[in-house]
């Protein structure tokens, strides 16, 4: 019986990054084509890529594949109905993800390293703080498959209503239903760090809290201090540079 659930549970791993044929049972022979998704991939690492074997690797012994996957995602089915990605975008996003982070999740640490590299100019550490805290809608301190997908699926498939509240909830940090000026300014003094003080032109010190200030003046419809999800996303859909910025993700995978 436990070797059935082994072998089971390696099928099912194998079944969701598409390594195998699932008619047939043997190694897949398709390679898929790299688009930019697999930039988003790299944001995800939890361990050195060079110390782990490729999965695509045909030598791939079935007894460390197991012994390195410590989180198994749901069936690919089950998740295909839960995001709006189809069933080969799924098995090639799992493959990437399984690559970069063979123990299936990835915590704080890692993410902050990973992300550090597409900014080397600046300190992206507490935007990757802010950032990896909307992917962990679980507030377990890791971010799994589920959450990567699920996530990724609002950002790019999502509609309008759905991205606007995604970043919504990255704005409010601490998650009480509105954005305060002390949080939009930590948002933008982590993205002025992470750009870096070599910008040109030079980014004056003052310039965060200019923005924050337009920020509330055009979206604190009740010039109440605060600005609620509902205040937030009627602005933002009345901003035509917000909306085009919104439909630059729609074609990226």
């Amino acid at each position: 019986m436990k070797a059935k659930n082994r072998n089971q549970s390696l099928s099912d791993s194998r079944e969701l990054d598409g390594s195998y044929d699932q008619l047939t049972g043997n190694p897949s022979t398709s390679q898929s084509k790299q688009t930019i998704k697999q930039r988003f991939l790299k944001l995800l690492p939890c361990c050195k890529p060079e110390a782990v074997p490729s999965i695509s690797e045909s030598n791939v012994e079935d007894d460390f594949e197991l012994s390195t996957v410590c989180h198994r995602p749901e069936s690919m089915d089950k998740l295909q109905e839960q995001t709006k990605f189809t069933k080969k975008e799924l098995q090639v996003l799992y493959r990437g993800f399984k690559n970069e982070c063979p123990c299936g999740v990835v915590n704080e640490e890692n993410f902050k390293t990973i992300y550090s590299q597409f900014f080397p100019q600046g300190d992206s550490s507490m935007y990757a703080h802010f950032l990896f805290e909307a992917f962990d809608t679980n507030n377990n301190g890791s971010v799994s498959f589920e959450d990567f997908v699920f996530g990724l699926s609002i950002i790019l498939r999502g509609t309008i209503n759905d991205r606007l509240n995604w970043a919504f909830n990255l704005y409010d940090l601490n998650k009480d239903g509105c954005i305060t000026k002390e949080e939009m300014l930590d948002i933008m003094k982590s993205i002025y760090d992470m750009m870096g003080k070599y910008t040109y032109p030079t980014m004056q010190d003052d310039i965060p809290r200019e923005h924050v200030e337009s920020f509330f003046q055009k979206m604190d419809r009740n010039k109440d201090g605060v600005v609620t999800i509902e205040e937030f996303i009627e602005s933002c859909k009345k901003d035509e540079s917000i909306m085009q910025s919104m439909q630059l993700f729609d074609n990226v995978i």
